[in-house]
């Protein structure tokens, strides 16, 4: 099997051609399950190249047939508030794309599609797909739009005027692709697409990304930035690791200090009920004498 370029790197220097809207058109069919097309690259404030060319965060946008938008990030590094940056990007984009004087039923339809290769939240699945519905407190009934409410916005449901998110924890798939999906998840994965796979626009990828293919001074590159990867990855890892253990002592300690000091009050306070002195309870308890006027 030929060893294929990552996908974050041909997102930044290939995919952005009209000659390659296949491979992208592709993964997003797999994943939206439905058959798209798309029209055009947008720049945005938001996507703009980093200027040294190294920096992992990648995104692109692209405008679907029908003025739908999908923002595609990738991102390898850990992000605890990574949650918060999806709101904050599909905010953006909308806010952007939002032509002064419009009604608010001309608001643009977001996907934003995140594959990451760190874990985020607690889960157990690789795919998650979150959308926004509304539930009735009493009646546990979806609220709906009326039929006016469909012709105006051409929509049959609440959830499909709201941006959707797609979080791909590409370290959680185990390398089963059980279905066309995951031929593109194996893909993500391990750079390479196995004989037999039939996910739309795996074949393009297959011809177009492979990295043996490139241009040398391309191929030079991407050596680079795979190289320089690697590196954040593993200082990253370091830092995190050492950090984490850190935390982790840090934190019994003081869990051990602040559960000896509530037993100590604890004591005290029985102490005082039993009409015991001050003095005698701080001395018993070791609790100072601020410590002991709280009890008081």
């Amino acid at each position: 099997m030929a060893q294929l370029v990552r996908f974050d790197w041909a997102m930044k220097k290939l995919l952005r051609s009209k000659a390659n809207f296949g491979i992208l058109e592709g993964f997003l069919s797999e994943l939206l399950g439905r058959d798209l097309k798309i029209i055009n690259i947008i720049e945005s404030e938001s996507n703009k190249e980093d200027e040294d060319g190294k920096y992992n965060k990648v995104d692109i946008l692209v405008e679907l047939k029908g003025g739908e938008i999908v923002i595609v990030e990738v991102q390898v590094n850990t992000e605890h508030d990574y949650f918060h940056r999806m709101l904050f990007g599909t905010s953006k984009i909308i806010a952007e794309h939002m032509k002064s004087g419009k009604t608010y039923s001309n608001v643009k339809k977001i996907y934003s599609v995140n594959i990451l290769y760190f874990n985020l939240g607690h889960g157990d699945d690789y795919i998650y797909h979150g959308t926004t519905y509304y539930t009735g407190i009493h009646s546990h009934n979806q609220l709906g739009l009326t039929e006016k409410q469909k012709m105006l916005y051409q929509k049959e449901y609440v959830h499909e005027i709201y941006p959707e998110y797609y979080l791909i924890n590409v370290n959680q798939f185990n390398d089963v692709a059980k279905n066309t999906l995951d031929e593109w998840i194996y893909f993500l994965k391990n750079e390479e697409i196995k004989e037999g796979f039939r996910a739309k626009g795996l074949s393009e990828a297959k011809e177009k990304l492979d990295s043996f293919k490139l241009p040398a001074p391309e191929k030079q590159n991407y050596d680079r930035f795979v190289e320089n990867l690697r590196y954040r990855e593993s200082m990253v890892e370091s830092n995190y690791d050492s950090g984490e253990i850190d935390g982790i002592i840090k934190g019994k300690i003081e869990g051990e200090i602040e559960g000896k000091k509530a037993k100590a009050i604890e004591v005290a306070e029985k102490m005082k009920e039993a009409g015991m002195a001050k003095e005698i309870i701080k001395q018993f308890t070791g609790l100072n004498a601020d410590e002991i006027e709280n009890i008081f």
